[in-house]
C-alpha cells in the first residue's frame, strides 16, 4: 500500500470545493441550531432547492450565472417561509421530524418521473456550469501546489466556494455580536424569557431559518458546480454528515464548521484509503473492498460517539453555549 499516495489524496480533499460546500451548509445549521436552537434536520432540502433552482434556471430558462445564482437564494427564502410559517411554533424533536420530512418531500418531488422535463427525474441534471465557467478570468494552466493543485476550471470553483465560506463566516460573526444575535441566542437559551421582554420570538426564529437556509442553498450550488445534480445526493445522509461536521467543530462557533468540514473529509478519505489499501494488499482478508468503504462510516460513528460523550461542545466549542430551550 502506498501510504504517501493515500495521505496525499486525504490532504487534497481538505480544501476541495466539496469540503467548502459542506462547511457552508454546516454554517447554516450552526445559525439554526448553534445560535437559534432550531433542530433543523432538513438542510439537505435547502441544498437541493438551491441546486435545482440554479440548474433549472440555467438550462430551461437560459439565465446567466448571476441571475441563476440569485434564483437559488430566492428559492431558499421561499422554501424557508413555506417550511417555517406552520412549523416554527413546534419545539425540539417535533421540529426535527418535520424538517426531515420536508427534505425528503423535496427529494421525491424532484426525482418524480412526471417532472423529468424540468428536473431530469431520477437522472438529474448536468451541463449547467457553462455560464459559470464563461465568467472565469483566470489564464490557463494549473494553480496551487502539492496535493492542492487545481486546473483553471477547478480553481475557479475553489475560489467561489471558499469565498462564499469566508463571506458567510464574516456575516455570522458580525450578526452574532449584534443586538439581533444576542436576541437569537437568548431564544436558544430561554425563549419564554425573551418573549417576556417584548420580543417577537417567532419573527426572530423565521429570520434565523431563512439565513441558515440561504447558506444551505448556496452550499447546494457550490456542491454541484464540479459535478451533475443527482437526487440521490440529497438523502438524509447529507444532512447527517453536515450535523457531524457541526458537532465536530463546535455548534456555536464561527470557525468550527470550517475546521470540522476539513477534519471530517480528511478522515473519511484517509480511513477509506488505508482500509481499502490493506484489503487490496491482503493484509486484511476477512472483509471485501466494498465492506471496507462502509467500515469508515462505522469508525467515524464511533469517533462521533466518543466526541459527544467526552467533549459535547466540539473541538472549538464552549460548554457555556450548550444551554438550549427544548
Amino acid at each position: 500500500m502506498d501510504f504517501l499516495f493515500v495521505l496525499n489524496n486525504a490532504l487534497g480533499v481538505a480544501l476541495s470545493p466539496t469540503t467548502a460546500a459542506y462547511a457552508l451548509a454546516a454554517i447554516g445549521i450552526g445559525v439554526h441550531f448553534g445560535y437559534a436552537g432550531l433542530l433543523n434536520f432538513g438542510q439537505a432540502g435547502f441544498m437541493a432547492i438551491g441546486a435545482y433552482a440554479f440548474g433549472i434556471t440555467t438550462l430551461t430558462l437560459g439565465f446567466p450565472f448571476p441571475l441563476a445564482f440569485l434564483s437559488a437564494v430566492v428559492a431558499s427564502v421561499v422554501f424557508a417561509l413555506i417550511l417555517g410559517i406552520p412549523t416554527l411554533r413546534l419545539r425540539a424533536d417535533y421540529l426535527a421530524i418535520v424538517t426531515i420530512a420536508s427534505a425528503e418531500i423535496v427529494r421525491y418531488i424532484v426525482s418524480t418521473t412526471g417532472l423529468s422535463d424540468v428536473t431530469g427525474g431520477a437522472s438529474g441534471l448536468s451541463a449547467f456550469a457553462g455560464s459559470f465557467q464563461a465568467m472565469n478570468p483566470l489564464p490557463g494552466g494549473s494553480y496551487g501546489f502539492g496535493p492542492w493543485t487545481y486546473s483553471r476550471a477547478e480553481f475557479w470553483v475553489f475560489l467561489w466556494g471558499w469565498g462564499l465560506v469566508a463571506i458567510a463566516t464574516v456575516v455570522v460573526w458580525l450578526l452574532m455580536r449584534s443586538p439581533w444575535g444576542r436576541v437569537v441566542k437568548g431564544i436558544r437559551e430561554d425563549e419564554d424569557a425573551v418573549r417576556s421582554l417584548g420580543k417577537n420570538v417567532y419573527a426572530y426564529k423565521m429570520q434565523a431559518l431563512v439565513l441558515g437556509g440561504v447558506f444551505g442553498s448556496l452550499a447546494g450550488v457550490i456542491f454541484i458546480l464540479p459535478r451533475a445534480i443527482q437526487p440521490t445526493n440529497y438523502a438524509t445522509t447529507l444532512t447527517f454528515f453536515t450535523w457531524t461536521i457541526l458537532l465536530l467543530g463546535g455548534a456555536a462557533t464561527v470557525f468550527g464548521p470550517i475546521i470540522g468540514s476539513m477534519i471530517f473529509w480528511v478522515l473519511l478519505v484517509l480511513t477509506e484509503g488505508v482500509i481499502g489499501g490493506l484489503v487490496r494488499a491482503d493484509i486484511i482478508t476477512f472483509i471485501s473492498t466494498t465492506q471496507a468503504g462502509q467500515i469508515r462510516f462505522v469508525l467515524l460513528g464511533l469517533a462521533l460517539i466518543l466526541l459527544v460523550v467526552f467533549r459535547p461542545q466540539g473541538i472549538f466549542g464552549n460548554k457555556k453555549e450548550l444551554s438550549f430551550n427544548v
